[in-house]
């Protein structure tokens, strides 16, 4: 990963367009190719930033002053880094990261759904459990009723972030021949409750959102309520 503090100006140009003014700001590169511009502020979003796959060409303008252009080869989408000052710049090698730690009910509830996966879409059946990509497990991976392979995200309360991971997640397995014989990966997000934002943009998306009954997936594993 690479960290850069600069009094920078970013223009964003694509499907939208996006000006931030001068300020000084942290530049993110991380090794999976995605730039992510933050402040010291406004929670931890990140300001703008280009997701993978996507190229940075550092230049300068006709006045000298250094500039960065990073291209979406998938869109053409640009994000513009103009650099007035840099005050650091250092690269780390963060190593392989482990993945994130499910809590008690949110593994779960993985679990049970690994277990009944027709109770997210009719037909849906399990592959397997934390398929691993470059940038983490995906929670499950299930292939439809026509045999089209499905990513699903599971999260207790489902926001925007959750979205935004399954978003990358789709990204990288769109990418996997073997996953897309039969079509494109599509994704279901998955949870106990799903904000309304993170729903909007989850359909804005393509992406399926499910609201899971926690106590009904628990009652499936209760003998007493099996038939024979």
């Amino acid at each position: 990963m690479r960290l850069v503090v600069a009094k920078c100006q970013i223009d964003y140009a694509g499907r939208l367009t996006a000006h931030l003014p001068m300020a000084t700001r942290v530049l993110m590169i991380k090794a999976d190719g995605s730039v992510l511009v933050h402040s010291d502020g406004g929670s931890y979003k990140p300001l703008n930033w280009m997701s993978p796959p996507c190229t940075l060409r550092e230049g300068t303008t006709d006045e000298g002053v250094p500039e960065w252009t990073v291209t979406s080869t998938k869109t053409d989408d640009t994000l513009r880094i103009l650099l007035a000052e840099v005050i650091s710049d250092s690269s780390h090698d963060l190593g392989v990261d482990p993945g994130l730690q499910k809590d008690g009910v949110e593994k779960h509830l993985q679990e049970l759904l690994a277990e009944h996966p027709a109770t997210i879409a009719p037909g849906l059946t399990l592959v397997r459990r934390e398929f691993p990509t470059a940038i983490g497990p995906v929670d499950l991976m299930c292939r439809d009723a026509e045999g089209r392979s499905v990513a699903v995200e599971i999260k207790r309360r489902g926001e925007i972030d959750g979205v935004e991971q399954l978003t990358r997640y789709l990204e990288l397995l769109n990418r996997d021949p073997l996953l897309t014989t039969n079509g494109t990966v599509s994704g279901v997000f998955a949870a106990q409750q799903i904000k309304p934002q993170a729903r909007v943009l989850a359909e804005d998306r393509g992406i399926r959102c499910v609201t899971v009954d926690y106590d009904a997936l628990r009652g499936l594993d209760d003998p007493s309520h099996r038939l024979f």
